[in-house]
Parts: structure tokens; C-alpha cells; sequence
């Protein structure tokens, strides 16, 4: 890692916490993944630009603001089991890594999937766990989860992955149009599901059986 490179993600985290990312675990997570490791070479002058490059298969690596203001919502402690849906690069996988005590991330693009789990395992995150599979069906298997994140844009909440969601727990999604969407965090009480919405966003559809059936439109987030 170039002096400059560490430069702009410093950078980068000064920007995140100026725009009113507070939690400073989570700024000390985007100091210390780069995220010029998780862009095409094409791209590495722009890695820590606050927005979407693309990564290949139609799909982006998000703006690091929105992966910012997502994970801040999720609200993650140190001893959490953490879904997330669409490992895409693998950038926001890896900052989970920091954030949680175990990661299972499902990716639907095997090609996606195959090169972001080589860059996790050469970064030597012993605590992620990457899945080839439709992420609307979550894993079962693996939960209940203290949090859920999906990183791609569903027309309804999968009722397969709140199932899934602990009580107590935390699930953050876009949901919506191909066209724009709306954050949402639900939690899970022992009345049922909370859901609070945070700002118009506009992420890539969410493709999978309890998602969209066919290609939408892509859409950066």
C-alpha cells in the first residue's frame, strides 16, 4: 500500500465522519480496508472516490457513504453473527469482518463470489464465510442473526430473511422500484418487526426467487 493510497482512505474516513458517521468503530473498520484492493485495476485511481465503480456481471461496489450510513444502522457489536446478502467484491464483507464475530455473505454470481472470497482469504479474515447460492433464501442453517444487510435493491421485505432475524436483531435493506428505493431497517421485538425508513437510495435489483424473477435495470447504489 502506496503512501497516497493510505493518504485517500484516511481520507476517506474523514469525509465519512464529517458527513455524521459517528461510530468510531466503524470509521477505524474503513481506515483499515482498503478498498483500492476491491476495485478493478481500471479503477484503482478512483477506489476512494465517495462513489459506485463497477465490478464486473452488470453489479457495482457501493458508494462508500451508503455502505457507511448502512452499517451505522446496523448497529453491529463485536460478538455478532452478521447476513449479509450480495458479497459482490467483497468490500463491505470485509469491513463486516471488523465490525462482527462472524460473517456468512451469499453471492448468486459464482464469478463474483469465487474473486471475493480469494481477496477475504488473502486478507486473512478467518471469521467470513462466503456462500454461492440465491441470498433471498438466506441461511437457515446459520441463523438466527443479530443483523442482516442486503446489498441490492428487493421490491418487498423476503419474509425468508426477517425468519431468520434474531430478536433483538437489525435487518437494513433498500426496497422498492428497479428505479429507486427507500432504506429500510427492521427489528426484530418480541411484538414482532419494527420498520423505520431512512432516505430515498438506488441500489442494483435484488434477483433471486423471493426478489425480482427477472433482470431489472441496474442502478448504483
Amino acid at each position: 500500500m502506496t503512501d497516497v493510497q493510505i493518504g485517500r482512505q484516511l481520507r476517506l474516513a474523514d469525509s465519512l465522519k464529517a458527513r455524521g458517521i459517528a461510530d468510531p468503530r466503524l470509521l477505524e473498520a474503513f481506515r483499515t480496508v482498503a478498498r483500492h484492493d476491491f476495485v478493478g485495476e481500471a479503477f484503482l485511481d478512483r477506489a476512494y472516490e465517495d462513489c459506485a465503480l463497477p465490478i464486473g456481471e452488470r453489479q457495482t461496489i457501493s458508494q462508500p457513504f451508503v455502505v457507511a450510513s448502512m452499517l451505522a444502522l446496523l448497529a453491529l457489536g463485536p460478538e455478532d453473527r452478521v447476513l449479509e446478502i450480495g458479497t459482490g467484491s467483497g468490500y463491505q464483507t470485509a469491513l463486516l469482518a471488523q465490525l462482527a464475530g462472524q460473517v456468512y455473505s451469499m453471492e448468486r454470481l459464482a464469478p463474483l463470489a469465487r474473486a471475493a472470497h480469494a481477496r477475504l482469504r488473502a486478507l486473512r479474515l478467518d471469521n467470513v464465510h462466503v456462500k454461492t447460492f440465491d441470498g433471498t433464501y438466506g441461511w437457515r442453517d446459520r441463523a438466527p442473526f443479530q443483523a442482516i444487510v442486503v446489498t441490492a435493491a428487493a421490491p418487498s421485505v423476503p419474509r425468508t430473511l426477517t425468519e431468520q432475524l434474531d430478536e433483538g436483531g437489525r435487518m437494513v435493506l433498500p426496497v422498492g422500484a428497479a428505479d429507486g428505493q427507500v432504506l429500510v431497517r427492521l427489528i426484530r421485538t418480541a411484538a414482532g418487526l419494527t420498520r423505520e425508513e431512512h432516505g430515498a437510495c438506488h441500489f442494483v435489483p435484488l434477483i433471486g426467487r423471493f426478489g425480482w424473477r427477472e433482470e431489472a435495470s441496474s442502478a448504483p447504489a
